[in-house]
Formats: C-alpha cells, structure tokens, sequence
C-alpha cells in the first residue's frame, strides 16, 4: 500500500470516530522521534528556518507511514506562538530566547476600543504565514495536510490585547466594549481562517494536539477558567456557538480550570473534538460527563497503553497518545494497541 492509500484510510478513521453517526472507535498515536530537531524560533526574521524545520519533518513523517501502524498523518507544521492575531492588532511582541513569543496588551481602558481600527490581513505579519504555507505547499503538493496556526478564541484575544488587570472588570462595568473589542478581532479573525481554509482544504491537523479535522476550525479556549459561567454565558458561549456554526464544526483545547463550564461546554454545536489538560481525577471524570463525544486528552488511563481502552467507559471515542523509546517499542504498541482498539494491522 502507498503512502497516499495510507493516508486515506487512516483519514477514514479519523471520519469514523468524529461522525456521531458511525459506531463508536477509539484511536491512538504513536510518538517517536529518535531524529527530532529542535524547533526554531518562532520569529517572522526566521521563517526560512521555519520552513526548512517543516519540511524535514513531513518527510520523516511519510517515512514512518511505511513501517508504523498508528493513526497519525503527515502535515505540514505551521504552529505559530499565541501573539499572532494580537501583533497585528498593534500589540507588541516579546520574543524570549528560550520559549515562544508573547502579544503585552496594547489596551487599557475601554475607552481606547472604539479607536482601535480592524487590519487588512494582507498590511499585518499575518501575510507572512501565508507566505510560509505556500512554499510548503508547492514543495509538497496540494494533497499534503496542513497544521493550523496556534488559534486562540476572538474572546481569548481580546484577554491578551486588553491588559487582563481591568479586562475582567470591564466585563462587569464597561460589558459593550468588551464585546466590542472581541467582535473586532473575529472580523480580522474570520477573514484570516476564511482565507486559510479556501487555499489550503477544509482538512487540516489542528493546532493542539494534533488531530486530524475533516472540516471545521480548532482553537484553544483558556480564559473561561477565570469567569464564571454567567460570564461564559453571556461573552464566550454566543462566539462560539457563531464559530462552529460558519466553520461547521469545532475542535476546542482548554487547559484552564474550567470545570464549572463544562455545562456550557456541552452546548456548543457540532463540537466534534474535546482536549483537556487537567489532573488525573478532572479526567476521569470527563470521561462520563462528555460520554460520546470523540476526547483526547493529556492522561488516557493507568498503566501500559494497551489497557487503556477497556479503562474507558462503554461507547467512548477516544484518541490516546503515547511514546515509544525504541522503533521495537514503536512496534510492539502498534500490535497492542490494534488488539486493544479491536483492529487488525
């Protein structure tokens, strides 16, 4: 079997497990990455490493599909810092030799929104990524998936471009503004992701963890673990019932202590896909409360990952990843996990 019908059936897996449709099916990923390279600065002034850093790893990343039976598909790695939609609304950027940039907030008081103006994508740094995308794309074809940028919700962007010691209570005094400031960065938002989706397919990997979405849009939702859920009601949960409505479908990653939204969580339409990153026992318990709804998560269960799916409860869609030190060890959990999963290699 070549490497693109390889693709394909795993690409029909991914299907499966995200049509509430179909029966339920669990997958698993399989890390490892004896020649792994360190990832360069993530620096527009650096995006020829970037690409070259991309590049190499797609190419082991096809490699692999000959020899490891795992659900992971090759893409084309543009994961970018968090700064990048508030860059281009004027925040400056802090760039730190040793982890990813960061947006300081460029807002202090909610009389400062109404002045602040929405960008063409095309005069912002966003351009730049489209660029780098590009060249990745022609070097690979248009069959090749593509890895989102890191996507932060319109509500989580605003929280970075308004400085967070008044931005919470603006909610409470100055609510308008808030909300006028968050529907100023989805405009920039949506124009970008639109744009994003119309070159390079409605499938892509998503920005974390890397998953395979068939449609849609994925993005990280972290600031809901600071309000309350009146507060997600009224700010977040109206943004993102509008996003998955337009994109058709929603992957989102939280890693805030949220568990008093998970309620709200729930109401989301067409949420096709759940991250958590919580302790052990939040897991578990995230397990029962979101039952049918496909989940991947920072911790899949106790002990060797081949007993992990009978931990899950009953119909559980989950997709579990774990590591391997040794291309034997690679292996040996492809064999397992088959068996656990209830395929055949």
């Amino acid at each position: 079997m070549d490497a693109q019908q390889q693709i394909a059936e795993r690409k029909e897996r991914w299907q499966r497990l995200l049509d509430p449709q179909q029966a339920p099916t669990s997958l698993y990923l399989i890390h490892y990455t004896p020649d792994e390279e360190p990832q360069p600065h993530l620096w527009l002034r650096c995006r020829q490493e970037r690409i070259e850093w991309s590049w190499r790893k797609y190419q082991r990343q096809l490699a692999r599909l000959e020899w490891l039976a795992d659900d992971a598909l090759p893409y084309l790695d543009m994961l970018t810092g968090t700064e990048i939609f508030a860059e281009a609304f004027g925040c400056p950027v802090y760039r730190p030799e040793d982890t990813n940039p960061y947006a300081r907030p460029l807002i202090t008081q909610a009389r400062q929104v109404s002045a602040l103006k929405v960008p063409e994508v095309s005069a912002t740094p966003l351009a730049a990524l489209f660029e780098m995308a590009d060249e990745l794309r022609r070097r690979a074809g248009p069959q090749a998936l593509v890895r989102l940028v890191d996507v932060q919700s319109p509500m989580d962007i605003a929280a970075l471009i308004w400085d967070k010691n008044t931005f919470y209570t603006a909610m409470l005094e100055t609510p308008e503004a808030v909300k006028e400031l968050a529907a100023k960065v989805s405009q920039l938002w949506t124009q970008f992701l639109d744009e994003w989706l119309r070159r390079y397919g409605p499938d892509f990997v998503a920005h974390f963890p890397t998953y395979y979405m068939p449609k849609g849009v994925t993005l990280s939702e972290d600031e809901i673990g600071a309000v309350s859920p009146a507060l997600y009601e009224e700010f977040f949960l109206p943004e993102l019932q509008a996003i998955s409505d337009h994109f058709g479908g929603l992957g989102l990653h939280c890693c805030a202590h949220a568990r008093h939204q998970w309620a709200g969580l729930k109401r989301i339409p067409n949420l096709r896909l759940l991250n958590l990153v919580q302790p052990v026992e939040v897991l578990r318990q995230a397990w029962d409360y979101f039952a049918g709804l496909p989940q991947m998560h920072s911790w899949s269960g106790e002990g060797d990952p081949w007993t992990w799916p009978a931990q899950h409860p009953k119909g559980s869609r989950m997709v579990m990843e774990m590591r391997a030190e040794t291309r034997d060890e690679a292996l040996m959990l492809a064999e397992r996990m088959a068996a656990a999963c209830g395929r055949s290699l």
